[in-house]
């Protein structure tokens, strides 16, 4: 399932150049992963709850075009790959007009008790819609 969330460039995510700093990408990233997570009924609180956590193990990301001030971006997210204990979200951010800015793959792994553990059933099966 791709789901979309929708963000507008603020004043203080800009860096000398008057762009987004490249960092902010990643926040706006963190943000539209947990806005998928919602979006496609992933319960994180029972998650945390039951004892796992979701850790980013690894992010490949490209910038390609900057954003500026009010810039109203839209990210996309998309579960493209899920296996037992990890997964991988691809994202892109792409401006008003759909000039692409930035394309990432971000890794996860789920962990309980300091180990990599498989997920419950129920929270696995919002991941495979």
């Amino acid at each position: 399932m791709k789901t979309t969330t929708k963000i507008t460039v603020r004043a203080y995510e800009l860096d000398s150049y008057n762009h987004v700093n490249n960092a902010n990408y990643l926040h706006y990233l963190e943000h539209a992963r947990m806005d998928f997570m919602n979006q496609i009924g992933f319960d994180f609180n029972k998650c945390t709850e039951l004892g796992y956590s979701l850790y980013t193990t690894h992010i490949d990301i490209q910038y390609k075009v900057s954003a500026f001030l009010n810039d109203e971006l839209t990210i996309t997210s998309e579960m493209t790959k899920l296996g037992a204990v990890s997964g991988t979200v691809h994202q892109e951010i792409t401006k008003a007009d759909g000039t692409l800015c930035t394309v990432a793959d971000v890794t996860w792994a789920s962990v309980k008790n300091g180990r990599p553990s498989k997920l419950p059933e129920e929270l696995l099966a919002c991941l495979k819609k």
